[in-house]
């Protein structure tokens, strides 16, 4: 025969539990089976800085978000879940019912990280941790990736279209060439390439064509022998060819190579053999060569200043990466990364609010991702220990954002104030070209495809 629990057993239950928990840095609240609070720890009544007594009332008054009533109803736990308060702040929450012998006690609600962005800083942390590790195991070898997909931030249609693809290109041995603007991040990518592919363990070999002087290029990719020129070492040296045997050899600015010098890369692409500078012995190589370019290659071609064939021989694989003012559903998860590198690096921390974040989506990043970084930091700096405002932000950005600009409303969350800032770009830039979607494509220096997809996307076709 089933007997019913004295309720004094249920209050020392309670009391049992908030005496460890009252101790603990972390909000929990207590409520009973109907839903009205029994008890909120220390940590919780300073997360919501409630002055007056709250316990006895109904969870719905103090809190109207709340879904511990769903929890006694379902008396499924809801662990580690996204939650935003009446407040407008988000935290990360567990929901657990408690069950004693059988009979609904109540429900406990736990607020496990009261800022979400603690989550961004806690998971770039252990990040920043496993590359260590990772950096100490490759510490002998000097020529090894550094970055797989995993280091490339964003969800972005284009991004993810774009990690894709490196997956595909990287099956295959033929030369890769990467297309983008400066700061797209066009070196993370051919680290990706390198370690995705069946290269993966050799080398991972760089070389910037437009750091390196002309008299000096031919002796970096190529080596030298003893006694080549003046102030050869002795024994001579390897090239970057050399070093990179097995595996993948980075130009980078490849449009700023020399054009004397194209002749000798296209011969060792098609010959896969060289001499070193002042030798005489063929070395040959297996070497997959993927380059990098800010610049047109094509218009180059036409006017001279890049080799037709070398182009041909660069290009056999093609990776295209947009700009950040194409992917600007990124900027979000580029700016938390971000902040946990500058916490890392200096301990500087700051929340970043919905109206810089709002912003900073709505600027249009010619410097892309590389000025991104810059910016973040300069907010960091200034807002340091507080919630950021405008006012942090650079000068220059907040001028190009404009004074016509439509008041956001702060009650949605950040995937609907992105939304809110492209649809209204979209729909001024319709207004000032007069409703010729191709000009204003060009206005949002966007393919005018794109700007087709989101006319639909935001029902802003006529």
């Amino acid at each position: 025969m089933n007997e019913e629990r004295p309720a004094a057993l249920e209050e020392k239950f309670v009391e049992n539990v908030f005496r460890i928990f009252d101790h603990m840095p972390i909000g929990i609240n207590f409520v009973d089976e109907n839903g009205k609070v029994i008890r909120l720890n220390k940590a919780m009544l300073d997360y919501f800085k409630f002055t007056h007594d709250v316990e006895g009332r109904h969870i719905y008054e103090i809190e109207p978000t709340s879904r511990l009533p769903i929890v006694l109803q379902t008396r499924k736990a809801e662990i580690g879940q996204r939650h935003r308060f009446a407040d407008g702040r988000e935290a990360i929450v567990h929901r657990i019912p408690v069950i004693d012998n059988g009979k609904l006690i109540g429900a406990l609600g736990i607020i496990l990280f009261g800022d979400v962005q603690d989550v961004y800083l806690l998971a770039e942390r252990n990040r920043l941790l496993l590359n260590k590790l990772a950096h100490y195991e490759k510490e002998k070898s000097p020529y090894q990736a550094k970055y797989g997909l995993h280091d490339i931030l964003g969800d972005s249609p284009d991004t993810r279209a774009c990690k894709e693809q490196v997956r595909r290109i990287a099956r295959s041995n033929s030369n890769v060439l990467i297309i983008g603007e400066s700061g797209v991040g066009k070196e993370l990518f051919a680290h990706a390439i390198h370690l995705e592919s069946p290269r993966r363990d050799a080398p991972f070999v760089r070389l910037n064509c437009a750091a390196i002087p002309e008299t000096l290029l031919e002796s970096e990719l190529f080596g030298y022998v003893e006694g080549a020129f003046t102030g050869a070492k002795k024994g001579g040296q390897a090239g970057k060819f050399e070093l990179a045997e097995g595996g993948t050899l980075f130009l980078d600015e490849i449009g700023d190579m020399p054009y004397a010098m194209q002749a000798k890369l296209l011969r060792v692409l098609q010959e896969r053999e060289f001499e070193r500078v002042g030798g005489k012995e063929i070395i040959r190589v297996n070497v997959r060569v993927v380059s990098a370019t800010n610049v047109e290659l094509e218009s180059l071609v036409q006017t001279g200043g890049f080799r037709r064939d070398l182009f041909y021989r660069l290009n056999v694989l093609s990776l295209k990466i947009g700009p950040l003012r194409e992917r600007r559903e990124d900027i979000p998860n580029l700016v938390y990364h971000f902040l946990g590198q500058i916490y890392q690096e200096n301990g500087c921390y700051a929340t970043i609010s919905q109206e810089c974040l709002a912003a900073l989506a709505r600027y249009s990043w010619p410097g892309n991702i590389r000025e991104l970084r810059n910016v973040v930091e300069k907010i960091a700096l200034e807002a340091e220990g507080r919630v950021s405002r405008l006012e942090d932000m650079p000068a220059y950005i907040r001028r190009n954002l404009g004074s016509a600009s439509v008041p956001l409303d702060k009650s949605k969350g950040l995937r609907a104030l992105l939304a809110q800032v492209e649809a209204d770009s979209i729909r001024q830039a319709l207004e000032q070209c007069g409703g010729c979607k191709t000009q204003a494509a060009a206005c949002l220096q966007i393919p005018k495809m794109r700007l087709y997809r989101k006319l639909k996307q935001f029902k802003l076709e006529s």
